[in-house]
């Protein structure tokens, strides 16, 4: 079975996340983390569903979309996922995503 891995910075991405809505309304903002993770559990059956990164030839690094966000993931070679970040639409990845070799 395939695991999902969320790494330090996706950790991270969503904290900001959260606090950033939360300014506004908490109750939105835990609604809007809790459906980010439960986005990516589609993964664990269809880990190639999310648009594949052409800035990273050699990667497998793929995309899902949740709402204006981004949710950016690698597929590694046993299969299992990590999850790289979670970024709003407008961010440039090529500058904010962190490729864990």
């Amino acid at each position: 079975m395939v695991r999902i891995f969320w790494t330090d910075e996706s950790k991270k991405w969503l904290r900001e996340i959260y606090e950033y809505i939360s300014l506004d309304n908490k109750k939105i903002a835990k609604k809007v983390i809790s459906e980010i993770v439960k986005k990516t559990e589609i993964l664990k059956t269809f880990s190639e569903i999310g648009h594949k990164l052409q800035d990273f030839p050699n990667r497998n690094i793929r995309m899902l979309l949740y709402g204006n966000y981004r949710i950016v993931y690698l597929i590694k070679p046993n299969s299992d996922i990590d999850i790289l970040g979670v970024y709003h639409g407008a961010l440039d990845l090529k500058k904010h995503l962190k490729v864990i070799e």
